[in-house]
């Protein structure tokens, strides 16, 4: 059982938190519990890191002073010990102090100053469940997640994890107390503490799942599920009840917030269920994310969106069906770390898209040494997912008809069986949003979408 900070936000949401863990314990499950630090504690973090960084130690000390204020003050109303949170900050700041007197922030300084929002809210939770009789008992995350040395993106050590989780996590499951660790942290191999990225949280919730061999991975967040879409842009956005393990990852990918995109990854090499979860509505069966979701007579299942990219057109008339010309271009983005998200070709252009980045002066700098470039930024990839979207004739004619008031950019189909992308301006997402929504989901099919409770 995962849970985001919206899930610990305040004393109030982990009493709920609490009562959820209760309530699978009383159904005899034995539940292993990941969380995230309380909401908006990882910003103000890396604000105090960014502002030590400076050399503006008092400020980037007054932002530590008001996490431990908030953190007592949720100790205090939970009724369980905070003693401890002193020393915690004391520790803290004296990494705040060094970081202002050398005015340099590393990777490796930054992934310690953030872990400690998991480390402090998993101490916290631990102790709420010790004194509501759920035998709470919290294990440090980086005994357990095993990382490369990558920092601030560590890649996991899965056989290290699932062996670590054997001797720290098993025993205490097996005498039917509630671990409880921080998600998002982790650790080498010689103790230097790392971090998986934004976001996660939801990663180590499915590495220990898929470490213990769980029956299943739950994700619980603030909202009841995956979506049709995301419900602030079509408020009748539909809850989708299941969906298939490749269907959420590629809506992951392209814009979905429910999920961090490499989330369901472990549960996919164990055929492990996900469950994304509502901690303010329990009661809602939410989304269940398996390996061959249930036939359905739409074609479409959700619609996401991805912002902030840019499209480079690589223009070279004579050199396009060279061989080596499109390797020497992805070698280019390969050397300044950029991922693709869509490629297009014509006799004698490239159109690519990126996430924009600093890095896309320098990238059309290299590229002009083979080609004439252009980039354009402020656009959004559009995504509809769906399990057979290529198997439904009409669908492209459908989507085409639904937007035609809109200008597309680039358009990507065949490179997937279950997605269909194309590029358009940020200022029209929300009107493709809603116009698709609309047409693919005007008759939806009742044993996939909840038909019955709208967002």
């Amino acid at each position: 059982m995962k849970f985001g900070g919206t899930s610990v936000e305040d004393a109030a949401a982990m009493q709920r938190t609490t009562a959820i863990v209760a309530g699978r314990r009383t159904l005899e499950q034995q539940p292993i519990v990941v969380v995230s630090a309380m909401a908006k504690v990882t910003d103000q973090l890396l604000l105090a890191a960014a502002t030590a960084a400076r050399g503006e130690r008092e400020s980037a000390l007054a932002i530590s002073e008001r996490l431990l204020v908030r953190h007592q003050a949720v100790a205090i109303e939970l009724g369980v010990d905070g003693g401890w949170l002193a020393q915690e900050f004391a520790a803290l700041d004296e990494i705040l102090r060094g970081l202002a007197a050398v005015g340099e922030l590393t990777p490796r300084i930054n992934d310690m100053i953030v872990s400690y929002g998991e480390r402090l809210s998993s101490r916290i939770i631990a102790a709420a469940f010790a004194q509501q009789g759920l035998d709470g008992v919290h294990v440090d995350a980086r005994t357990c997640i095993i990382t490369d040395a990558q920092h601030m993106k560590a890649v996991p050590n899965d056989a290290r994890i699932e062996e670590q989780l054997r001797k720290f996590v098993l025993p205490h499951a097996d005498a039917r107390r509630t671990v409880v660790m921080g998600g998002f942290i982790g650790s080498t191999e010689q103790g230097v503490t790392t971090t998986l990225g934004r976001g996660g949280s939801d990663y180590t919730g499915a590495l220990v799942g898929a470490g213990v061999n769980a029956e299943a991975i739950e994700i619980w967040t603030d909202v009841n599920g995956i979506m049709t879409t995301d419900p602030r842009v079509v408020p009748t956005a539909l809850r989708v009840r299941s969906i298939s393990f490749e269907e959420a990852a590629e809506l992951a990918y392209f814009g979905a917030k429910v999920l961090h995109p490499a989330t369901i990854l472990p549960a996919v090499k164990k055929n492990i269920p996900v469950l994304v979860l509502n901690s303010r509505n329990a009661a809602n069966e939410g989304t269940r994310i398996q390996a061959l979701a249930p036939p359905c007579r739409n074609p479409v299942k959700s619609i996401a969106a991805k912002k902030r990219l840019t499209i480079v057109d690589v223009v070279a008339s004579r050199m396009l069906m060279t061989h080596g010309y499109m390797k020497a271009i992805f070698d280019i983005f390969d050397k300044h770390k950029c991922v693709v998200d869509m490629v297009s070709t014509s006799e004698v252009s490239v159109s690519l898209t990126v996430d924009s980045n600093e890095a896309l002066p320098a990238i059309t700098a290299d590229l002009s040494m083979l080609a004439d470039v252009k980039y354009e930024g402020r656009k959004a990839l559009v995504c509809l997912v769906g399990e057979d979207i290529r198997g439904h004739s009409g669908t492209a004619a459908r989507l085409f008809n639904a937007i035609k008031h809109i200008n597309v950019r680039m358009i990507s189909q065949g490179a997937s069986e279950i997605n269909m992308s194309f590029m358009i301006d940020e200022d029209d997402v929300e009107e493709a949003i809603r116009s698709l929504h609309a047409e693919f989901f005007s008759d939806p099919d009742p044993t996939i979408f909840d038909v019955e409770g709208l967002a």
